[in-house]
Order: structure tokens, then sequence, then C-alpha cells
């Protein structure tokens, strides 16, 4: 049986590089179809908090200067413009600003003088395959992000910081990018959840009863598997050189809660792996299930077809027209009971066989 690849699961791998070759380094060049650039700043301290939309990249500066923590969350790569002014007003590697932009990139962390890039991807919540790249640019006391498109994962922080809940407001900027990572990895933990119900579901059904687009639903299973373990595999090299004490913007008290977030990372990474083991063996019993049904169909043909030859035989021996009045010619053609006789014999012929298929225990067995 071939299984040819769904359209979403071919989309889903046809990231490409939308520069040509030779383009100068450091290019920004947006997907056509992106949507235009939004900003929305979070600043706050341990006593306020202030947000707001911008228009202007201008309208940064004064932020900046008055509050210790400002988080800048950038939604939509469409306006060239704006991201250039951001990685100006910054002084953000050209390099990372084009990475910014293709948005095929692996989970990856880049460290400059004076600011880290961070690339992650997050769940798309809409679509079982799909993930979305999110960029990360941390400075002292300044957290950049840039997304794809609206909606996200982060609500629940953004209303630790409204309501001053935990210690987020009280900690370094370096601390926020924790938790936006974090709930960046426990975004995968529902998604898994979801595709380890369907196993289940399908598993429950290979059992009862095997059919046709149950192989379909297995392979596309185990197609968004994949897709999750490329998304979150690089997440463990990535969060694991944050807890590296070479790296400069991340506090020793923050390291530690980078360590809890690579030991989700690794949860994850184990759950997909074991689920797609899973899809394999449910794919065997799918097809162990689907041969013994087959040969349970033949088995059965095969026993009426052996039945039926003995009595084929009968029939075609007394339905040969020879002269009845030759002695050596079917003497039982002039028995007044003939027909029942043979009637009876092509029965109890196929009530024999019966019984020494029983016996052997080739039918009528549970």
């Amino acid at each position: 049986m071939v299984i040819k690849p769904t359209r979403r699961h071919r989309n889903s791998h046809n990231q490409r590089r939308r520069v040509k070759p030779g383009t100068p380094p450091g290019t920004i060049a947006p997907d056509p179809n992106a949507q235009a650039t939004k900003i929305r700043v979070m600043a706050y301290s341990p006593a306020a908090i202030h947000e707001t939309d911008i228009q202007n990249v201008d309208q940064l500066k004064p932020l900046l200067q008055h509050w210790p923590v400002t988080w800048i969350d950038v939604t939509g790569l469409g306006t060239a413009q704006t991201i250039q002014e951001l990685g100006q007003l910054f002084q953000l590697h050209p390099l990372a600003m084009e990475d910014v932009v293709n948005v095929h990139q692996r989970a990856k962390l880049e460290t400059y003088t004076d600011h880290l890039f961070i690339v992650s991807r997050m769940c798309n919540p809409e679509d079982d395959v799909r993930t979305e790249q999110i960029s990360l640019f941390l400075r002292q006391g300044v957290l950049l992000t840039f997304q794809e498109r609206p909606g996200d994962c982060w609500n629940p922080v953004r209303e630790r910081l409204r309501q001053a809940r935990g210690r987020i407001r009280n900690s370094s900027v370096d601390y926020l990018a924790y938790t936006l990572m974090d709930a960046i990895v426990d975004s995968y933990f529902p998604m898994v959840d979801s595709l380890s119900d369907r196993l289940d579901q399908l598993d429950d059904e290979v059992t009862a009863r095997a059919d046709n687009s149950q192989m379909h639903r297995v392979h596309d299973l185990r197609g968004q598997l994949l897709a999750l373990r490329r998304a979150i595999r690089p997440h463990r090299e990535m969060i694991n050189e944050l807890t590296r004490e070479d790296v400069a913007l991340i506090s020793p008290e923050t390291r530690v809660f980078f360590r809890d977030c690579y030991d989700h990372v690794i949860q994850v990474i184990d759950l997909v792996d074991t689920y797609r083991e899973l899809t394999a063996d449910v794919r065997d019993f799918y097809m162990s299930s689907v041969s013994n049904r087959m040969n349970e169909i033949m088995k059965v043909l095969t026993i009426i077809a052996t039945i039926f030859m003995p009595l084929s035989f009968i029939a075609g021996v007394y339905g040969m027209n020879f002269n009845p009045n030759i002695p050596w010619n079917m003497p039982e053609l002039n028995l007044p009971f003939g027909y029942p006789l043979a009637l009876l014999a092509m029965v109890a012929t196929a009530l024999a066989f019966l019984w020494y298929f029983k016996r052997k225990g080739w039918i009528f067995t549970n």
C-alpha cells in the first residue's frame, strides 16, 4: 500500500529561502505575504507597569530611558523599514536581523558583543504540523521579540506582569526571557497530549476492526510527530548553551531556571520519540490485523472449495450421458432411489469434511 503525503505535510516541509544566491549578507527580504509589522511594549519596574502600542520606532527611546525592563513585542514581519529601524536603534547584528525574516531557522543561540540572539519555534494551536519562528534579542534591560503572526502562548506571562504575581516584576530582563522560553517549550505539551489521545483512539479502532482509512491516519500522525520532533529537538542544545557560565547576559540565578526549562525540553523529546515508536507499532498491528483477516477469509473460502470438490466430482460422474443398458455403464441409474442416494452421498461427504476440519481445529475455534 502506497500512502501519498498530504498537502499539509508537503507545505510544512517546504520552507525556502527568499534571497537569491549572491545576495549581500544581512539583506532583509520579508515574505510578500507576511503581515504588517506592529509593535507592543510592556515596560515595568517592581512598583509599576506601562503597556502601550507604538506606531513609530522613535517612541521607544523615552521608554528605554525611564523603565528598567522593557519588553518590545513585534508581531508581523512584513514591514522591512520598521524591522531595519529596530535593528539600527538597538545596534543588532545584520546577520541576525536577516535570520528574523527568514523564518526557516532552527532553534539556536548566537552571542554577540552586547546582545544575545535566540531563535525558537512555537507550536501553532491552529495547525498540527506548522510551528512559528520566534526570534528574541536580549540586551541589558531590553528584550525584543519577533513573531510571524498574532497569537502566541505568552498571555499567562503578560497577566503575571500586570498583576505582579511571582518574582517576574522583581527580576531582571534575563528572567523575562526565561519565562517566555519556558512558555514556548510548555506549549508543546498540550500538542503532544492531543496527538497521544489520537494515537490511543487509533489503537482502539485498529484493535476493534482495521480499515483503509486508519492507515492514512497513522501515516498523518507519524508525519506530525516527525514535524514536532524536528522543531523541538534543536532547543535542547540551544537552552543548554544558555545555562553555561560564559553567557554574560544570563545571571547565575536565572541559569537555574533555564536548567528546569532544559528538563522540559528533554521530556517533550522523549514523549515525541516514544509516540513515534508507538505509531510504528500501530502500523505493524494494522498490517498484522489486515493479514490475519485476509487469512481468515482465505481459510473460509478454501474450506468451502474443499467441501464442494468431492460434491462436484459426484455430480460430474453421475452427469455423464452413457447408455444405462450397457452393464458397465452406471447401473445406479436404474435404481428407483438413485437420485436421492446420490444427494445423500453428497450431504454425507460434506458433513464428513466438516467433522474432519473441526477435529483438526481449523474451523469453529475461538
